[in-house]
Formats: structure tokens, C-alpha cells, sequence
């Protein structure tokens, strides 16, 4: 069980709670006054702890179990220990961390990191911004003018909020955040050390060199969106960056200048969305994916880890590889250069 110094309990839940806050069936009954405090991996386990196995490619996790009790698929539920609660759900992962979140809230959302509520004295806030009564703006955040700041949403310490941006209500902008020509929705995450707003990389040559091109869009963030930190979002040149809602972006993300994200997306580290990208929505990409300028990717369609994307993806299809390309097709050229390097390797021994 992990020391729980930083995260606390919200109170313990019965084994028959969790079932009938998941919607999950528990096979055997006499464990349903069970105590669960605590969530773990299958493999760690441990006292109160609910854990989950998913499918039976992880079947062979369950014979081992040391825990309370198991959230697990139909086709395995008979391979755990006696002394496990089984609570058989379709979709485990989920339920898990469905409870996860009832558990430690404060993992799921962040909260203020200092015991202040309000409006901290040690905080710059001009008298011209307007803050929603209920919101929490810390020790060294700046307000700039004619900001607005719902109710609900906290501003951490040394995080900045230039002039005119507006955020909804329970936002949170992390430590040593910035934002600037930004306007926010409702329950928006922006992680400490991110920087949004800030101008495009835009210029054109000039006789001494490359010469600015003044950007005088925006960034629009929906609502349920959550950027991770010291991820990047540059405002638009003359239209306007925009992420939809629901959408979750990693750590160290680079999005440029009036790139379109749609809604539900998922955006792993270090990617590199260029000017101009336009993700449908529910798109995937893997880490490390980079995207050339002006590139358009359909609804639902999925970039693999380490690609580099240079032609448009129609919706639905999933690609990889250097430049990317359909998975079938770099399957097919992956297995057909090993074919070859095999039989070349065999041809020099021979």
C-alpha cells in the first residue's frame, strides 16, 4: 500500500459499495462489508486494496493477488485467490478509476498548494480584473487587467494571467503557469510551468534576416480540456487556435500557431503539431509524433509513437512510421526490409 502522505482517503468504501457504484456484480458475497482504502497495481496489492485485471492477457496476474478485492472481466473471474472479493465488470480499467477518483479526489483534481482561500494578499491582482467570489488565486499569481475568473477555478503560486484572458469556472492554472490572449471555458487543467498564448513562430525574409509577422490571433480552450506541463500552445497569426472540448494533452507539447483540435482528442508527450494542423475530432497520436505544416487528420484516426506525419489522414485510419503511412503498409514494408536484411545476412554467411 503507498504510503498515503500526500494522498489521503477520501473514507472507506465497502466492497458492496463499489460494486453498486460501478455497476459491477460481486460473486461472492460474504466479503461485501469488505473495507477498500486504497487503490493499487494487481501486482503491489496489499491491505483494503482494490485492484483490477484486465482481460485475459493479464490472466496470469490473478492466481497471485494480494488484495482486498479484484475488479476483473467475466472470463477470469474464477482464477483469483479465496479471500479476494471478485467484482466482475465489463470494463474494469474503467470502474477502477471510477473509484480511483471517489477515492483521492485531490489526484484527480488539482487543489490549491498553500492553505489560502480567496484571494491571497500576497497575490497581484489589478483592480480592473474581475474574480468570481469562490475562486482561489495564490501567493505570487498575477492578475493583469480586465481578466475574468470564474468561480471554482484556482490560480496557483507565481502562475500569470495577462490582460483580457477569461477563465471559466473550477479551472486550475498551475504553478508558474502563463497565459496571455486566452479565453478559457468551464473545468479546464492547465499543468504548472505551461505557457499559452504566447506568439507564433511566424516570419518572412527580409533583407537582414527573417522579419516578425504580427499574430494577432487568440487561443480558445473549450471546456474539459487538460494541458500538461510546460506544454506549449501558441496564439493564432489572424485566425485562432483552438482545442476542443475534452480534450487531453500531455507533457512538453508543442502546438502552433491556428492549429484546430477537435473534441476528445488524446495527445501524448513531446509531439509537434506545426501551424495550421487540423486534428479532427477523437484523434490519437503517440508520443513523440510530429506533424507538418498544414496538415489535416480526420476524425478518430490514430498516429503511432516516433511518426512523422507529412500527407493528410483520412478519418478513421490509423498510420505509422517515417514518413507515416497506413499500419498495413508499413507492416508489410517493416516485414519485407527484414525478409531481406534475414536473407542478405544468410547469403554473406553462406
Amino acid at each position: 500500500m503507498t504510503d498515503p502522505v500526500f494522498f489521503v482517503p477520501s473514507r472507506r468504501y465497502t466492497v458492496a459499495e463499489v460494486a453498486s457504484l460501478t455497476g459491477a456484480d460481486l460473486t461472492n458475497p460474504a466479503y461485501a462489508d469488505a473495507g477498500i482504502a486504497t487503490i493499487a497495481s494487481a501486482g503491489d496489492g496489499g491491505e483494503h486494496a482494490l485492484v483490477f485485471v484486465d482481460g485475459k492477457r493479464n490472466a496470469a496476474l490473478m492466481p497471485g493477488l494480494k488484495a482486498t478485492a479484484v475488479l476483473c472481466t467475466l472470463e477470469i473471474a474464477d482464477k483469483a485467490p479465496s479471500g479476494v472479493a471478485v467484482l466482475v465488470h465489463a470494463r474494469p480499467q474503467q470502474a477502477f478509476a471510477m473509484i480511483g477518483r471517489l477515492l483521492f479526489p485531490a489526484a484527480a483534481t488539482p487543489v490549491p498548494l498553500t492553505s489560502e482561500t480567496g484571494i491571497s494578499d500576497r497575490a497581484f491582482i489589478d483592480p480592473l480584473a474581475k474574480v468570481e467570489k469562490g475562486a482561489v488565486i495564490e501567493a505570487g499569481a498575477v492578475i493583469g487587467p480586465h481578466v475574468a475568473i470564474g468561480s471554482g477555478t484556482v490560480v496557483a503560486p507565481n502562475a500569470v494571467i495577462g490582460s483580457q484572458c477569461q477563465l471559466g469556472r473550477d479551472c486550475y492554472v498551475g504553478p508558474g503557469a502563463s497565459l496571455q490572449y486566452a479565453l478559457l471555458g468551464n473545468r479546464v487543467i492547465v499543468h504548472g510551468g505551461a505557457r499559452i498564448g504566447q506568439d507564433g513562430f511566424g516570419f518572412v525574409p527580409g533583407a537582414k534576416g527573417p522579419e516578425r509577422v504580427p499574430q494577432i490571433g487568440r487561443v480558445v480552450i473549450q471546456d474539459d480540456v487538460e494541458i500538461g506541463s510546460n506544454t506549449t500552445v501558441d496564439r493564432g497569426a489572424m485566425a485562432d487556435t483552438v482545442i476542443g472540448e475534452g480534450t487531453k494533452i500531455d507533457n512538453l507539447v508543442q502546438i502552433a500557431h491556428n492549429v484546430r483540435i477537435g473534441r476528445g482528442c488524446i495527445i501524448a508527450g513531446h509531439c509537434g503539431l506545426s501551424g495550421s494542423v487540423t486534428l479532427g475530432d477523437f484523434v490519437m497520436l503517440g508520443g513523440r509524433v510530429g506533424i507538418a505544416d498544414h496538415i489535416t487528420v480526420g476524425d478518430r484516426a490514430q498516429v503511432a509513437a516516433s511518426s512523422g506525419l507529412m500527407y493528410d489522414i483520412p478519418a478513421g485510419e490509423r498510420w505509422a512510421g517515417l514518413p507515416a503511412q497506413p499500419m498495413r503498409d508499413f507492416f508489410r514494408e517493416l516485414s519485407a526490409i527484414r525478409a531481406f536484411t534475414k536473407h542478405g545476412r544468410g547469403d554473406k554467411n553462406g
